[in-house]
């Protein structure tokens, strides 16, 4: 007898060491994993999305192009459009596909915008890109599917899924914000959008490199059709949209292709470039960093523009008289205009963005 309760309290003792051993693992990871929240920001914006407490109507995926281009708010403010932006950096088609994936089970949007730049990208990319995209995804087959999707040949999934094996080195960077934001953040974007209110003009368009090859990879066309395919499952307009940034240049034979396969498909594709001086983009004044991306004066115009298309050729309903969808808004908008604020007051305290940027300014 004495003999089995020995073995009973050896296999209870091995299993509290285990808890406490994944729970120790756990917190680690919790306190190693970077928290974007100042500086590079980008990294943090995939978990804001699982915060928001009501539908969208709209829902954009896609890389810097979406996210520092269209402003949410702007959309409500010109036509009660709910909208929100799940980008991130430098993101790949198969990420944009997951995360669109992910979405379809948690609301039912009507329209699905995807900017088809990083159509570019036909193979696995960069660690430190995919970390900022996919760290913040809760443990789903979504986010192994991505994983899987976007691994480079030096990366590995254990790494992804106990992430205290991939930050471990970074006990001697550890800041007070690992600690303060290991089980919580603050939202660095507004509804997907991440604000830039400095103004660097552009002084001249880069040349374009000339290309061996402009065919776009078998791949981006597979999970474009896998994209096509869960719209139409789910009763989403799929919209192909080429934002209006000037460079990393968008070449005719890209276009020609995206074209026609919209063509082929009966899809809506908006290339944005043709349009800046109807939008009334002036990359003297709508630019943080010279053409790449716009700044807030570029994006509300921008977004006041694409919301008149949203509403008037898309039929995407006007939800400002719903209470509590109008309340969510007016918390978003006040949200927008606080941040706008401060940033105005770091330029005109420091001559730069000093809580957004890396290093001063030269």
């Amino acid at each position: 007898m004495s003999e089995k309760r020995s073995k009973k309290t050896h296999i209870i003792c091995l299993a509290v060491f285990a808890v406490l051993l994944c729970a120790a693992v756990w917190l680690l990871g919790r306190i190693t994993q970077p928290k974007y929240m100042s500086g590079v920001l980008e990294g943090a914006m995939t978990q804001e999305y699982y915060s928001e407490e009501n539908p969208h109507d709209v829902i954009f995926v896609g890389d810097c192009e979406v996210y520092e281009n269209f402003s949410p708010v702007t959309m409500w403010e010109e036509k009660g459009i709910t909208s929100y932006i799940r980008g991130s950096a430098q993101q790949l088609i198969w990420q944009s596909y997951y995360l669109l994936e992910e979405a379809f089970e948690r609301e039912s949007p009507r329209v699905v915008v995807y900017n088809v730049q990083s159509m570019k990208y036909s193979e696995p990319q960069s660690e430190a890109y995919n970390r900022m995209t996919l760290d913040g995804m809760p443990l789903s087959k979504h986010k192994i599917d991505a994983i899987k999707a976007s691994m480079t040949e030096d990366e590995d999934m254990i790494s992804y899924l106990i992430p205290f094996l991939r930050y471990h080195s970074r006990w001697s960077e550890l800041t007070g914000e690992d600690f303060k934001y290991a089980f919580s953040h603050d939202n660095v974007t507004v509804a997907g959008y991440l604000m830039r209110a400095d103004v660097e003009p552009m002084k001249k368009l880069p040349t374009a490199p000339v290309l061996d090859d402009y065919t776009i990879g078998a791949r981006c066309w597979e999970y474009l059709d896998k994209m096509r395919e869960l719209c139409d499952a789910n009763g989403a307009e799929l919209v192909l949209i080429k934002s209006p940034s000037l460079w990393p240049h968008w070449y005719d034979e890209w276009d020609a292709q995206i074209s026609a396969y919209a063509e082929k498909y009966g899809l809506r594709y908006i290339n944005l470039l043709d349009s800046s001086d109807e939008i009334g983009l002036d990359m003297q004044t709508d630019t943080y960093d010279a053409g790449l991306h716009l700044n807030i004066y570029g994006a509300e115009k921008l977004s006041r523009y694409f919301a008149r298309i949203l509403s008037e050729e898309l039929g995407v309903p006007d939800r400002s008289g719903d209470e509590t969808i109008a309340a969510d808004w007016q918390a978003k908008c006040k949200a927008y205009y606080d941040l706008y604020a401060a940033q105005l007051a770091e330029l005109k305290e420091y001559g730069y963005l000093k809580s957004w940027t890396l290093g001063e300014k030269k």
